[in-house]
């Protein structure tokens, strides 16, 4: 799976770069962020994302994901990775901080693949989720400082990890429920503006 995915990601980073390329006529500010996402340290991996801001308010971000760099919060020795792309499209009027900043919305696709062991300590199994979000957020600069949160859901498919988290997402494990196919996201990166 992840074969197939991989080269769609790259596919869509470099088509969105080449019908976008051109600079924008866009306030002046920094066109490019590099973001670590606030504590993911504390759940179990290490997320770094780049960030290019496009013509017509737009900008593609790119995050990769090491599981196991971090905190074991479910105590179960996750190894893997998650992969994540996400489009942007700024809201309203164009923010004087730069084309970086405003409210949005993105859609966004995220993949991720690990080995972990259960609760019950049988052999080591397999979680392989993929996901189509529609999150909304915010995001604002303090001098190269970026700061950027957001929430959203969408429909997600693939083998489970028993706890339902996924390093990128949570599956619908809320009100005494649980629904393997349905995604939420929520976080917030902080970056530094180039």
């Amino acid at each position: 799976m992840i074969r197939k995915l991989l080269p769609v990601l790259l596919a869509a980073l470099v088509l969105t770069t080449s019908l976008y390329g051109q600079e924008a006529t866009a306030p002046t500010g920094y066109r490019n962020a590099v973001k670590l996402t606030f504590l993911s340290w504390a759940t179990g991996s290490t997320k770094i994302s780049y960030e290019r801001a496009l013509p017509h308010r737009q900008s593609g971000e790119v995050c990769v994901s090491l599981i196991s760099a971090g905190y074991d919060k479910y105590q179960n020795d996750p190894l893997g990775f998650t992969l994540r792309y996400g489009h942007k499209f700024f809201v309203g009027s164009p923010s004087d901080k730069g084309p970086l900043c405003g409210f949005y919305v993105r859609p966004e696709a995220i993949y991720s693949r690990y080995h972990y062991t259960p609760s019950n300590g049988g052999p080591r199994r397999l979680a392989a989720m993929g996901t189509l979000l529609a999150t909304a957020g915010y995001q604002t600069t303090f001098g190269r400082l970026l700061v950027d949160g957001w929430f959203g859901g969408g429909p997600a498919v693939g083998i489970p990890a028993e706890t339902g988290y996924h390093h990128g997402f949570q599956l619908w494990k809320w009100l005494g429920t649980r629904n393997d196919n349905i995604a939420m996201s929520f976080s917030i990166r902080i970056g530094y503006c180039f």
